[in-house]
C-alpha cells in the first residue's frame, strides 16, 4: 500500500482537530442549561433605562427614554395573569437611568438623567402600592447622579455609585422611620456607573459596570446586618472575561444570583448564575431574543423576567421568564 504524502497526512491531521473541536463545542452547549419563555410584551413605547422593583407578584416599571423622548408614566407587571396595568404616573421629572429599592412592601425611586430640561437628578419619591400614590421624601444624600445602584434591608434603603460628571463609589443610607439619609462608609470598590447588585438573603452582591472607559470586574458583597462590605473573587479571574460588562440587568432565583445581557463594547445576550455555597460562576442559557442592554428586570425570587432594554438604536418592549433548570426550547419564542 503507498504511503500517504506529506499534504495528505496534514489534511487528515487538520480535519481530526477539527472534528475534536466541534464535539467539544458540542459538549459545552449541552452542559448549558436554561430557557426563556416570551411573555406579555409592555402596553406601551419600547424604551430603555427605566426603573424597576418587585413586590411580591408585582413587577413595578416606570420612565425610560425611548431615543427622543424621557418618561414618567408608570406600569406593574402581574406575574400570575402575565398582563400589563397602567397605574399613576411618577411625580418627578421624566428621566431615565433611575434608581429603586423597596422597604415594607414600598417603592422607592429617584436619581435619573434628563437631558431636556435637567441632567443629573437627586429627588426621591416613595411609592404605596395599596392606595396607587406616590409620596416626595427626602431628595438624595449625595450628588445628583444616575446610573447608580440601589438595594434595601427591612428597614433601610441603599444607593451608591453612579455618575455625576464623573463616576462615584459613595454609598448612603436611607431611614424611613426620619426621612433621612446618612453616608454609609467602608466600600473599597473601584468608582462606576452602571453596575448591578443581586440580594440573596442577608446579603448583597454587587459586580459590573464601566469607570472612564474601564470595564470593572471586582465583586464585593455587604452584609445588610454588620454593613460590612466584603472583596470577592474577580469576576474575570482565571480569564474568565464573559461576565464583564456594564448596563446589564441581575436578579435573584432559588438561592441563587443572576447577571444578564449588557454591553461590553456591544450589546450582549449572555446569562451568567451565581452559587454564593461554592463562590461560583455557571454559564446558562444566553436570552433568546435580541441582545441588549438598559433593560429591567421582575423577580419575586421564585420567577423572574426581563423586559425592555435597546440595542443600539432599537428600541424594545418584549418581555421574557428565565427557566434557569429547564432544556432550552426555541419553540417558546
Amino acid at each position: 500500500m503507498r504511503k500517504m504524502n506529506k499534504t495528505a497526512q496534514k489534511i487528515l491531521f487538520l480535519s481530526a482537530i477539527l472534528v475534536l473541536f466541534y464535539n467539544c463545542s458540542d459538549d459545552d452547549d449541552d452542559d448549558t442549561s436554561g430557557n426563556w419563555v416570551k411573555k406579555s410584551t409592555f402596553n406601551e413605547e419600547a424604551r430603555s433605562n427605566s426603573a424597576a422593583f418587585t413586590i411580591g407578584n408585582i413587577g413595578y416599571m416606570g420612565t425610560g427614554y425611548d431615543g427622543s423622548d424621557y418618561y414618567k408614566d408608570f406600569w406593574s407587571y402581574d406575574i400570575d395573569t402575565n398582563s400589563w396595568q397602567q397605574l399613576s404616573d411618577f411625580p418627578g421629572l421624566e428621566r431615565s437611568s433611575a434608581t429603586t429599592f423597596v422597604i415594607n412592601n414600598e417603592g422607592y425611586m429617584g436619581t435619573g438623567y434628563n437631558g431636556d430640561y435637567s441632567d443629573e437628578l437627586a429627588d426621591f419619591y416613595k411609592y404605596n402600592p395599596v392606595t396607587n400614590s406616590w409620596t416626595q421624601i427626602a431628595d438624595f444624600g449625595g450628588s445628583a447622579r444616575y446610573g447608580a445602584v440601589g438595594f434595601s434591608s427591612d428597614t433601610h434603603g441603599y444607593v451608591g455609585t453612579g455618575y455625576d460628571g464623573s463616576d462615584k463609589k459613595d454609598f448612603w443610607k436611607y431611614s424611613p422611620s426620619t426621612d433621612s439619609w446618612e453616608e454609609s462608609l467602608g466600600f473599597g470598590g473601584d468608582k462606576r456607573r452602571d453596575g448591578v447588585t443581586f440580594t440573596i438573603g442577608n446579603e448583597v452582591y454587587l459586580a459590573t459596570g464601566v469607570s472612564n472607559g474601564v470595564y470593572e470586574e471586582d465583586f464585593w458583597v455587604f452584609d445588610l446586618d454588620t454593613e460590612v462590605w466584603t472583596e470577592l473573587e474577580d469576576v474575570d479571574e482565571d480569564d474568565d472575561d464573559y461576565i464583564t460588562r456594564s448596563n446589564a440587568v441581575a436578579f435573584t432565583m432559588n438561592g441563587k444570583g443572576y447577571i444578564a445581557c449588557g454591553e461590553y463594547s456591544y450589546s450582549i445576550s449572555s446569562v451568567y448564575e451565581y452559587t454564593p455555597s461554592t463562590e461560583s460562576w455557571d454559564e446558562k442559557t444566553e436570552f433568546e431574543l435580541y441582545a441588549r442592554r438598559d433593560a429591567i428586570a421582575f423577580s419575586n425570587g421564585q420567577r423572574a423576567f426581563v423586559a425592555l432594554g435597546r440595542n443600539g438604536t432599537l428600541y424594545l418592549d418584549d418581555n421574557m421568564e428565565f427557566f434557569p433548570n429547564d432544556e432550552q426550547d426555541d419553540d417558546d419564542n
